[in-house]
């Protein structure tokens, strides 16, 4: 039974055998009063994930703003981390200000914004992008000044041959970026390889989350990282991911903030890109069970011997971001 600890215990397969140590996580509500304390006192940084933690589409998750913007009138920093490429860094701003977030520009890390930032260190100025992705990307990489094209429809209004005998390749292409793009198409996808196929042509993806469920009902949205297997597998390359659970954040954060790992706390709903980030990171990890991943999710990789899923299990899990206002010395 998966009681309110994950307790840690061994056990032997024989006599000889090595003995594996189950993980344990521990439930943010059992806390005791001291435990509450030692938790909040143990953190100075919070990264926290945006969909399914702070908010679900449009509607802000009860205690969300409470809690994030409390943590900021308590000195802590904050840093809101997501995945998603559809918004630009301007667009994520205006969205956390209107649903009560005390969000400033340099506290909002999205991966459009990481991705234009990597390619402004890495690419050949004299090269341009070659965007399978949103029109957020577009705006993050005009902000830095690089030279893009690809955005937008751009589907196969023939046949194949007579598509191939007729493309025409662009002769500058210096990256390819991927992202979300809901114009996902075949001549996408054979130009993004085509360019790919110059080893020279930088391979990059903004985030690798498969898919998202559609709460209330049985739908599962394809994420980005279903389009970037696509064009991986036709390209035959690994891309160079920006977002979570790359360390690339990190190096990010810890260069222009001046974070202390060890006293940084990671919260998020999704444990193969937000835990995993948190423990590649030597950050202290936070998993809420109102986004992708479940308490019976953590129970099963608990248990497991193989050091990949062992990784996934948080350090703590709490109901919902609301939990943590019982955590503030004075509870919100």
């Amino acid at each position: 039974m998966f009681a309110k600890s994950i307790s840690s215990f061994f056990f032997a397969r024989t006599l000889n055998a090595t003995v594996p140590k189950m993980m344990s996580s521990t439930c943010i509500e059992a806390l005791s009063t001291e435990g509450r304390r030692d938790f909040y006192n143990s953190f100075d940084t919070v990264l926290t994930d945006c969909d399914g933690v702070l908010w679900l589409l449009n509607n802000t998750i009860k205690g969300a703003t409470e809690v994030m913007n409390g943590f900021k009138a308590d000195n802590k920093k904050v840093f809101f981390v997501t995945n998603n490429s559809t918004k630009s860094h301007t667009q994520f701003l205006e969205k956390f200000h209107a649903l009560g977030f005390k969000a400033l520009a340099n506290e909002v890390v999205s991966t459009s914004f990481l991705a234009a930032k990597y390619l402004k260190a890495n690419l050949d100025p004299s090269k341009q992008v070659y965007v399978v992705g949103s029109p957020a990307i577009a705006c993050e990489l005009d902000a830095l000044n690089i030279r893009h094209f690809g955005v937008g429809e751009d589907y196969l209004k023939t046949s194949v041959p007579t598509f191939v005998e007729n493309i025409k390749l662009e002769p500058d292409v210096g990256a390819v970026l991927v992202g979300f793009d809901e114009h996902l198409s075949y001549p996408k996808l054979f130009r993004a390889a085509s360019y790919l196929k110059d080893q020279n042509v930088l391979f990059v993806a903004t985030n690798t989350d498969e898919s998202f469920p559609v709460a209330g009902t049985g739908l599962v949205m394809p994420g980005t990282g279903s389009l970037v297997c696509a064009v991986k597998t036709c390209a035959g390359r690994e891309p160079f991911v920006v977002g979570k659970p790359s360390s690339y954040i990190c190096n990010v954060l810890t260069e222009t903030n001046k974070i202390d790992p060890s006293r940084t706390l990671m919260i998020g709903d999704r444990c193969n890109t937000d835990i995993l980030l948190g423990k590649r990171c030597g950050f202290k990890t936070l998993l809420v069970l109102t986004g992708v991943n479940s308490l019976k999710d953590v129970e099963e990789w608990s248990k497991s011997d193989d050091p990949k899923l062992l990784e996934l299990v948080p350090d703590y899990y709490a109901q919902s971001i609301d939990s943590l206002r019982a955590t503030f010395p004075v509870p919100l």
